[in-house]
């Protein structure tokens, strides 16, 4: 392997400010991958939150930093001991592999150097809708938790809300999704979405949050159940709090769904090779690098817009 990479990537060098810089890369070592980035995603909540610089504070946060975890590219290195082959396509949760920016997500890159236990090889025939796997994953783990309530209210019908519901389906579940713009209302697949100031229901055992909106935590309070499960499985950049008394009433259950594991990344691959589960009809719009700055800023702002991908094989 080389002594030293370089890639074209995407930075924030601090919130509002992203650019397209080249930058260097750690050199490679035996346990070591390096990945020629084919498509990468935005996501419209972390990343969102980064760029406008409410991102709550995590270890290793911290501005210029490289975006990204939702990034599908081909193998052309590969260390002695990683166990991977050039040419294998793989999803990459991103990387840490720049010298001169943090990458504590680092997948908006035309190269990146991974460790190779961080990637997992997928059909090269998902094309760019690999870049979901991620929010996928996401969306499994907060299903799959123990004694975890089938979702029969979800809320939002953004990319999460629209995978959260797709799993419950194949899982037998019959959700109704909330969705207050009237633009995002289409494109169910084995589910209601409806207005939420028209469903008068109060008897939820299972509400799923991907809204982000910590206000809303004592309007789905009053729609549970007794002994109800509220999951807070969006990001929250403000502070949840809600009125004891009516949720003491409901004996309500409040749940927070963290990132995924491996183990969900995993499966929810194996129910996209089998055919069980369809990532079709979520990319809505697409860009080239040369772009990103006007890409990144309309996948914040443009309701129409699900997921935003850039497209690598076309770099600046």
């Amino acid at each position: 392997m080389g002594d030293y990479l370089e890639t074209l990537a995407v930075v924030l060098e601090e919130p509002e400010r992203l650019v397209l810089s080249q930058l260097r890369l750690a050199p490679p070592g035996p346990e070591d991958v390096v990945v020629d980035v084919d498509w990468s995603g935005i996501s419209t909540g972390t990343e969102r939150l980064l760029f406008s610089g409410r991102m709550p504070p995590f270890p290793g946060l911290g501005y210029p930093l490289v975006p990204g975890y939702e990034t599908v590219g081909r193998v052309v290195e590969a260390g002695k001991q990683t166990g991977r082959r050039v040419g294998e396509t793989v999803f990459v949760p991103g990387a840490n592999c720049f010298q001169d920016v943090r990458g504590l997500f680092g997948g908006a890159a035309s190269r990146l150097v991974v460790p190779a236990k961080r990637v997992a090889a997928v059909d090269a025939s998902l094309g760019e809708r690999g870049v979901l796997l991620a929010l996928a994953a996401t969306s499994l783990h907060a299903l799959v938790a123990n004694g975890a309530e089938t979702p029969q209210l979800i809320v939002g019908h953004g990319i999460l809300g629209r995978l959260l519901a797709r799993l419950a389906v194949l899982g037998g579940g019959s959700p109704v999704v909330w969705e207050a713009n009237p633009s995002r209302r289409g494109g169910a697949e084995g589910y209601a979405v409806m207005d939420p100031a028209e469903d008068s229901r109060r008897d939820y055992r299972g509400i799923y949050d991907v809204s982000g909106d910590p206000s809303l935590l004592d309007e789905l309070i009053g729609r549970l159940a007794r002994g109800g499960e509220i999951v807070l499985a969006g990001f929250y950049s403000e502070r949840p709090s809600f009125d004891f008394a009516p949720a003491f009433m409901k004996e309500a259950r409040l749940r927070i769904a963290a990132e995924w594991q491996p183990e969900d990344l995993m499966e929810v691959i194996t129910l996209v090779d089998s055919g069980r589960l369809s990532l079709d009809g979520l990319i809505t719009h697409r860009a080239i690098p040369a772009d990103a700055v006007e890409a990144y800023r309309t996948a914040f702002s443009d309701p129409a817009c699900l997921k935003m991908v850039l497209d690598w094989r076309y770099d600046a």
